[in-house]
């Protein structure tokens, strides 16, 4: 068995880095190859054929903020590690695309072979190079939704001519990597930063509802992160439901929805917890868990306030 590894996002100038890590198993899947190669229609066909037939499937992000904080080369250290500890299924070997070796450190560093474009050659991480991507792309899909103006749908976070021409317009958001040459002169020690563009800028009064939205999401998903969580979704959406946070604590998957109130004497984030959106969040959980028949369930809500935004209370629902 092989655990194929590979990773995306490391050249655009915002967003997450994202690294999959697959063991596909038996599985047969046809067309597997480099992400890159493929056109988005394929890459989504993939992605959904691969979750249905590998044997496990990891994913481990690091933000931009985090990325700035420890540098490129740790955050795939860390992300590389962070999708592997998602992996409950043997594997004999692993093998990295490129020629790093990010588990050098731990006691899976000796089954480590890298070789490049391993994504092109071993289908197990080509597997890892698509899941990766797709994630990567949905994830910048609902961001471009927040911050319009700078297309990341389109773009994914690359600096293109238009995302220039809005980050030198507006400024930088949540999402752009201020340790990257051209945007360091908005790091916090310029004079020049505006990392948090102001509603006006952004288009209309609701993205602002949807910016703090976000931002409490963040901080939520640290918060479990302390807690031993590994992140498998952001923002988890299909045409039915949707589910802020999924994450897998000691074999147990958990469906977190997170409230924000902006002061402490409007009432409790957790009181916003009907009994029909708990039902909403049970239907939520056991339709992503389809995927995942051998994962205990747990639903729970994470309560934040503040305009610095602070988790103020964690409850596991069910």
């Amino acid at each position: 068995m092989i655990l194929g590894i590979d990773e995306v996002g490391r050249g655009p100038w915002a967003g997450p880095l994202v690294v999959g890590a697959v063991v596909l198993g038996g599985a047969q899947i046809d067309g597997l190859t480099d992400s890159k190669k493929l056109s988005k229609k394929r890459r989504e066909i993939l992605y959904d054929e691969i979750y249905a037939k590998a044997d496990a499937v990891g994913l481990g992000w690091v933000a931009a903020d985090e990325l700035d904080s420890v540098g490129m080369s740790q955050a795939l250290v860390i992300a590389t590690r962070r999708a592997v500890e998602q992996i409950r299924v043997p594997y004999q070997e692993i093998i990295i695309d490129g020629t790093i070796n990010f588990l050098k450190d731990t006691g899976k560093g000796k089954y480590v072979t890298t070789l490049a474009k391993a994504d092109l050659l071993i289908p197990g991480v080509s597997a890892a190079s698509i899941v990766a991507k797709v994630a990567r792309d949905r994830y910048m899909t609902e961001q471009g939704a927040l911050y319009p103006e700078y297309g990341f749908k389109n773009n994914s976070g690359y600096g293109v001519a238009a995302h220039r021409a809005a980050i030198d317009k507006l400024g930088v958001t949540p999402l752009h990597r201020l340790s990257f040459a051209p945007l360091q002169r908005y790091a916090k020690d310029s004079p020049a930063v505006n990392r948090n563009p102001a509603p006006a800028q952004v288009g209309a009064a609701t993205v602002t509802t949807r910016q703090v939205g976000n931002e409490s999401e963040s901080i939520a998903a640290s918060y479990l992160q302390d807690l031993g969580h590994v992140l498998r979704e952001r923002n988890w959406r299909t045409k039915w439901c949707e589910i802020d946070i999924v994450s897998e604590c000691d074999g147990t998957l958990y469906f977190t929805e997170v409230k924000h109130r902006a002061k402490d004497d409007t009432g409790d984030g957790i009181a916003a917890i009907t009994p029909k959106k708990l039902k909403q969040m049970q239907f939520a959980a056991k339709l992503y868990a389809m995927k995942y028949p051998n994962h205990d369930l747990r639903l729970a809500v994470v309560a934040t306030t503040g305009a610095d935004t602070t988790v103020t209370q964690y409850l596991e629902l069910l």
